[in-house]
């Protein structure tokens, strides 16, 4: 039904409902047309046999067969007529005349007071009764007065007359009456699917015509329109039509000049920086690659100079991203002021530049460089009743048929901008394959690979080393320190200062610290869960970077609030220099950890200039002595003397001391003799695997 077309629908409307009707009424005249012939022969032939029936009784009664073969004739003659027979009361056939078939019929025993019919599927056969009567009977008299008691009993069966009726004509006038109802139907269906054909035609060829260009218009081509062919319904959904391709059209040229000019704002989005309007980083390192080649090729020389602001995150952090952005598009209105024509300025991200100076050598490339630099350092930026000075480190590198990829100049400039920045800032560097500094800046971003891969892959380890008591007494709790190492692709172990500086340096230690305490609580439930285990005391390193981290809290404090039973067997180490310098941060965690039973112990103390200045600020349970004292106790007086101080200002605290480094039996008597609490190094317990401590 969905794929026939407006024009069939019409038509199939008109014709259907018609030709149901008209099947109805063709079905009802047949049936009664069929009915009326059938009760037509069926009346005639028994008017037959009831007139036959007395004409022969005389023949009958006197035996004459000549009479009755006479009559048989003269009945015979008569249409649809098959044959007639007379027989007697016993069922002996006396005369016959035609075809008819009595056997079968007359082998059972007749009614006698009245005509018994035989029905076929293609004749009918009468058996009328021949009676003698001695009564009057009027011919005009029906067979139905001998069922009467008084008729009975005066009349006697003599015989039976036979008569056989074809019902062939009967059956021919009933397929000619139905052929010719169907021919008549049959025209009449053909005439009415001419006419809704026509009909449908008037009605349908505008709305095919609409429906046309309405597929036009929705291919695209607006400028379709329809042909007004009606002032009715259909003309005003005509003109409706036109007018909404006429809207559409002027609405795609409206959208087109949108899209045009959005186009052209993602193309130039796509290759500058939306904040500062310079180009950004792909589009230049796309010119830059450009530059290499030309260098390469045609060898030229160019200079990259890559810029980091100094002060910019102060600025961010005190007044807000929108006065970082705002400086951000000064600085780049001042620079760009003193670009060269064929120079080429570029913000990376964040707070870093690069600026692209070709065909410059490293002499002139390095006085343009001084231009910019002391141009922002005269710069003052203000925003609102605050002024800021700014500063900025330039990494240079020279651009020749040496330089390599262009992987490899990013990465030079990045480099001699950091070590600009780690001497001090405001200045510039320029790459020297051959440089120290550079060659450690290098060594450290090898450090930041091999450390993300050990996590990734799982390269971590714990061992524990234990920390006693100088005075041999035996402790309620075991203490052990966990120490960190690195596995290295050949199996041994890596120390953890060999990588520590690099992962602080490059904000690393978040990671490392967090997987060291998922491990330490590992550790820490499956000692708890040994039944016979010792009870024990964890120390755990906590770097400043980490303790900065609110997420990293976050995690410890979700930790210990799912496992609180934990607490009291956990100490976190925290170095001095740490708690000194995020000595509010500090003081909130060592509470909020306190709450848990958590101890902390502080590290390294008396490596600061003002160790004893902050230490009645900080809430810790141990000291551990900085083992650069300690290694020299013996020989040196004043690292002696200093231990000997931290001990006792420890003990005022009401601190129990940790010495590290005890590496002799002399270093530790003389701890003992000082009165140290604890002692920790390789000559007391050399470290072992977690796998020891948890037996």
């Amino acid at each position: 039904m969905a794929t026939i077309g407006v024009r069939g629908r019409v038509v199939g409307l008109a014709l259907v409902p018609m030709a149901i009707i008209g099947i109805l009424l063709l079905f009802e005249l047949i049936t009664g047309k069929i009915d009326d012939l059938d009760q037509s022969l069926r009346t005639r032939s028994a008017a037959i046999a009831r007139q036959l029936a007395p004409a022969a009784e005389y023949g009958v009664a006197s035996g004459n067969a000549e009479v009755l073969q006479t009559l048989l004739d003269k009945a015979a003659i008569e249409p649809d007529i098959r044959g007639v027979a007379v027989f007697t009361e016993n069922g002996q056939r006396l005369a016959q005349a035609g075809q008819g078939t009595w056997s079968n019929a007359m082998k059972g025993k007749l009614p006698a007071n009245r005509m018994h019919l035989v029905e076929y599927k293609d004749r009918l056969v009468y058996f009328a009764p021949i009676t003698r009567t001695e009564l009057v009977v009027d011919d005009f008299q029906t067979f139905d007065t001998l069922d009467t008691p008084e008729f009975e009993s005066q009349t006697k069966l003599l015989g039976w007359v036979g008569l056989d009726v074809s019902r062939n004509a009967t059956f021919k006038s009933q397929r000619e009456a139905i052929v010719r109802s169907l021919l008549i139907l049959l025209a009449g269906l053909g005439v009415s699917l001419y006419l809704a054909w026509r009909i449908g035609r008037q009605i349908t060829r505008p709305i095919l015509a609409m429906t046309h260009t309405v597929s036009r218009i929705g291919e695209g081509h607006l400028n379709e329109r329809v042909t007004p062919s009606s002032q009715a319904e259909l003309g005003t959904l005509q003109r409706g039509v036109n007018h909404m391709a006429a809207h559409l059209q002027a609405m795609q040229g409206q959208m087109q000049e949108k899209i045009d000019q959005a186009t052209a704002r993602l193309v130039f989005q796509a290759s500058h920086d939306v904040l500062t309007g310079l180009i950004n980083r792909r589009e230049f390192e796309q010119r830059l690659e450009h530059i290499l080649l030309s260098a390469l090729q045609n060898d030229r020389e160019h200079a990259l100079c890559y810029m980091d602001l100094d002060q910019f995150k102060v600025i961010n952090d005190t007044c807000g991203h929108a006065a970082g952005d705002e400086l951000l598009r000064q600085l780049t209105q001042l620079l760009k002021g003193k670009l060269r024509e064929r120079d080429t300025l570029a913000r990376l991200g964040g707070d870093e530049f690069a600026l692209l100076l070709e065909n410059c050598n490293i002499q002139d490339a390095l006085e343009v460089a001084e231009t910019f630099l002391a141009e922002v350092q005269r710069f003052r930026f203000k925003w609102e009743d605050r002024i800021f000075a700014v500063g900025m480190s330039v990494g240079m590198v020279a651009i020749n048929r040496d330089s390599g990829a262009l992987s490899n100049l990013m990465t030079a400039a990045d480099a001699a901008c950091y070590v600009a920045k780690d001497r001090g800032r405001n200045q510039i560097h320029l790459y020297q394959s051959s440089d120290s500094d550079l060659l450690r800046h290098r060594g450290e971003i090898q450090w930041v690979t091999r450390i993300q891969h050990a996590l990734e892959e799982h390269k971590l380890r714990l061992l524990w080393q234990e920390i006693r008591r100088t005075d041999g007494a035996p402790g309620a709790a075991r203490h052990v320190e966990l120490l960190l190492r690195m596995v290295d692709e050949d199996g041994s172990e890596i120390p953890p200062m060999a990588f520590i500086p690099a992962a602080e340096r490059y904000s690393l230690m978040p990671a490392i610290d967090a997987w060291v305490i998922r491990e330490a609580i590992r550790v820490c439930r499956n000692h708890l869960t040994l039944v016979q285990a010792q009870p024990c005391l964890f120390a755990v390193n906590l770097s400043g970077t980490s303790l900065k981290a609110p997420e990293f809290r976050s995690m410890l404090l979700a930790y210990l609030q799912e496992t609180p039973e934990l607490g009291p067997h956990l100490c976190f180490e925290i170095t001095e220099t740490a708690a000194i310098g995020n000595l509010v941060v500090v003081n909130e965690f060592i509470e909020a950890m306190r709450a848990f039973g958590c101890r902390f112990s502080l590290d390294d103390f008396g490596s600061g200039l003002s160790s004893f200045v902050y230490l009645k600020n900080l809430k810790v349970d141990y000291l551990k002595i900085d083992g650069t004292f300690v290694r020299d106790i013996v020989r040196n007086p004043v690292d002696r003397a200093m231990v000997e101080a931290i001990n006792t200002i420890g003990h005022q605290m009401g601190l129990q001391t940790v010495a590290e480094f005890v590496e002799s039996d002399a270093i530790l008597a003389l701890l003992q003799q000082i009165g140290v609490d604890y002692v920790q190094g390789n000559m007391v317990h050399c470290p072992e695997t977690l796998a020891n401590l948890c037996k």
